[in-house]
């Protein structure tokens, strides 16, 4: 399977933490997180494939390709056996570098996702890309806004760079992405995974239901499930105080 090179910032010293961020952003959308993290950590912040600073890959590619990129990126980058945390479409990869690559990851927090997509939902999947390709990036910033974001923030000026990043995206990155997104299905696998898990939900999410991430968290042995209260699908920026509580309690071993 062919790999890309991933663009990467590592920050802090100890235990291994890798970022895998929300597809149409980049590894600079964490809010404060990496910032209280590498205090105790080695942090490694990732751009996917065709995202921020990473090169596109030759052809569409399926959600392992992605994944293998990132254990590549492990390797490259000498962060050892990390916890991996990914939120939406990183939650996805993270899940699927833990099914592929299991010894390379020591941990995994997956955030706004669920364990699969069911087949009548790929097509709508689908057509998040395809409506890029027809009309360009800045067809599709409204409808992603309204869905990541609740109403009271959207005034928000980090809801301003998201708009910002989202506009500037390759159209072709973003497609791909939810192509391998409307292809995701690991739940039937979820139950061979071997490492601490905890799956975070947030309570207003509109773009993954509370009750899809309670079923991912049900489907892997042992997993720690967490619900934030009010917070949307971009819990890292607009609830950033409680997810950074919630993440680190899990990784002190408090949660």
């Amino acid at each position: 399977m062919e790999t890309v090179e991933l663009n990467g910032i590592v920050e802090g010293m100890g235990d291994g933490l890798v970022l895998l961020h929300p597809i149409g952003l980049d590894h600079s959308f964490w809010g404060a997180l990496p910032a209280m993290l590498r205090q105790d950590r080695r942090v490694l912040r990732l751009d996917l494939r065709g995202h921020g600073a990473s090169p596109m890959g030759s052809a569409r590619a399926p959600i392992e390709a992605y994944a293998a990129d990132v254990e590549a990126a492990i390797r490259r980058f000498d962060m050892g056996k990390p916890t991996v945390l990914g939120l939406s479409f990183g939650g996805m990869i993270a899940q699927t570098l833990a099914l592929e690559h299991p010894d390379s990851v020591s941990g995994l927090i997956a955030c706004g996702c669920p364990g699969g997509i069911p087949e009548e939902a790929r097509p709508v999947l689908r057509e998040r890309g395809l409506a890029a390709e027809r009309g360009g990036m800045e067809a599709i910033v409204p409808m992603t806004i309204e869905r990541w974001f609740t109403p009271a923030f959207v005034g928000n000026p980090v809801v301003g760079r998201v708009r910002e990043r989202l506009a500037s995206d390759r159209v072709e990155a973003w497609s791909d992405g939810w192509h391998a997104i409307s292809n995701f299905y690991a739940l039937p696998r979820l139950g061979t995974l071997k490492v601490p898990s905890l799956i975070v939900s947030g309570e207003k999410d509109a773009a993954t239901t509370p009750a899809a991430a309670a079923a991912l968290a049900a489907a892997i042995p042992g997993a720690k499930f967490a619900s934030l209260p009010d917070a949307p699908h971009m819990m890292q920026l607009e609830t950033s105080g409680l997810f950074i509580e919630t993440v680190s309690n899990f990784l002190a071993g408090k949660a």
